[in-house]
């Protein structure tokens, strides 16, 4: 599978540095095993028929559950990232118009909206993480799987494996920063958190819309 290998748009860093999901170091195996599979747990438990990823990057996720029978789709502001997702998507004969160049701040509630949103890994690279939110307030039909990393855990990871050693551990792009408590503080405005994993080293919610 196609990764972005670090690209940067809009001097935001974009998609996979590398191939997480493919990695062949056993610890990052481990750590994206346990990622994985509670992901998996939530999707299951919400039991979408249709399935809207926020930040879908090079569209890992999206062509695995259309590869299961869902009907999913994806979006990300990097039309860099999407080009490479829709080349994932042909390689694995499924049509590229899955994958859509659209910015969270701009989904729309007719157009958007998913019995199941997943935003993973996406709020942390926010300026305004409070507005997205309300966002995806409006586009959620039944759940909401949101994944942050979780801090300080997720810096002291990458100190410990020697990386982003002169940024304190911060992975380039992430400019904010939660413990599971304030994740959820935050959520909790927004949305009823129906579930709460914590596969090391990241936040992950199951939620409901409010009303």
């Amino acid at each position: 599978m196609k990764v972005s290998n670090g690209l940067i748009e809009k001097g935001v860093v974009v998609g996979n540095v590398y191939d997480k999901y493919g990695a062949r170091n056993l610890l990052v195996r481990s750590i994206m095993a346990g990622f994985s599979r509670n992901l998996e747990a939530m999707v299951s438990q919400a039991s979408p028929d249709t399935i809207h990823d926020v930040g879908c990057g090079e569209g890992y996720w999206v062509l695995k559950w259309i590869h299961e029978g869902c009907a999913a789709r994806g979006t990300d502001f990097s039309s860099q990232v999407i080009q490479i997702a829709q080349s994932n998507a042909v390689e694995r004969e499924i049509s590229p118009s899955v994958f859509e160049t659209r910015n969270i701040f701009d989904l729309a509630p007719i157009q958007d909206r998913a019995d199941l949103v997943v935003c993973c890994e996406v709020l942390e690279h926010l300026e305004h993480p409070a507005d997205a939110l309300r966002i995806l307030a409006t586009i959620v039909d039944r759940y909401l799987i949101l994944s942050v990393p979780r801090e300080p855990v997720w810096r002291i990871l990458n100190l410990l494996r020697g990386k982003y050693v002169t940024e304190m551990g911060n992975t380039p792009g992430h400019i904010q920063h939660w413990s599971k408590k304030g994740f959820m503080d935050l959520v909790a405005g927004y949305f009823q958190i129906v579930d709460v994993r914590t596969p090391l080293p990241w936040t992950m919610l199951l939620c409901r819309p409010l009303c």
